[in-house]
């Protein structure tokens, strides 16, 4: 009988092992594939990015970007704006530059460029984080950038989605303020 109830036990101990850990990798991947959607996401709304030669892939929170990009800036872009998500703990990018802007013997990367980039990413990010913020209805809501300076336009339900909206923008690497022009409207 003791052989028997050892036996009983150390199968229950196995058996909750490896259900642990098939739950654990379960949940992994559905983190992964989430962050996975927020970087193909954050992505496509940037403009000065074509999404469709990027690809992401995630594992443990470690994001490989692999495609082709335009230029050194826009490579250095897609990797800043990844690793800006919540839940990525690291950017691998493997994105290779096809048409180089910023070459050593022509210096076309000017400070506008770099103050434009970093507004399209500032602008990116904030509207991501507003489409995937549930107490913010971030399809209401426009966000402009001017040299880091964050202009937001539309409507929200209440004040408080108003002051959360704000504060998400404030909130925002690399802004200096943050113009409210949201109008509260009830629903």
């Amino acid at each position: 009988m003791k052989t028997f109830n050892k036996s009983i036990i150390a199968a229950l101990v196995l058996g909750t092992t490896a259900m642990g850990a098939q739950a654990s990798s379960w949940e992994n991947e559905s983190k992964d594939a989430w962050i996975d959607g927020k970087a193909e996401t954050v992505l496509l709304m940037n403009t000065n990015l074509n999404n469709f030669d990027i690809n992401t892939d995630v594992k443990n929170g470690k994001v490989v970007l692999t495609g082709k990009v335009e230029s050194d800036l826009d490579k250095e872009l897609a990797e800043e704006l990844v690793l800006s998500l919540d839940g990525v703990t690291d950017v691998d990018n493997k994105l290779t530059v096809v048409k180089n802007v910023d070459t050593k013997n022509k210096k076309m990367k000017s400070d506008s460029t770099e103050s434009d980039l970093t507004d399209a990413k500032i602008t990116t990010v904030i509207t991501t984080r507003f489409l995937f913020n549930s107490e913010v209805g971030g399809t209401d809501i426009d966000v402009d950038t001017d040299k880091g300076v964050v202009t937001l336009n539309g409507t929200v339900g209440s004040d408080a989605e108003k002051q959360l909206a704000v504060k998400i923008a404030k909130n925002a690497e690399d802004v200096r303020d943050v113009v409210d022009n949201l109008t509260i409207v009830a629903e």
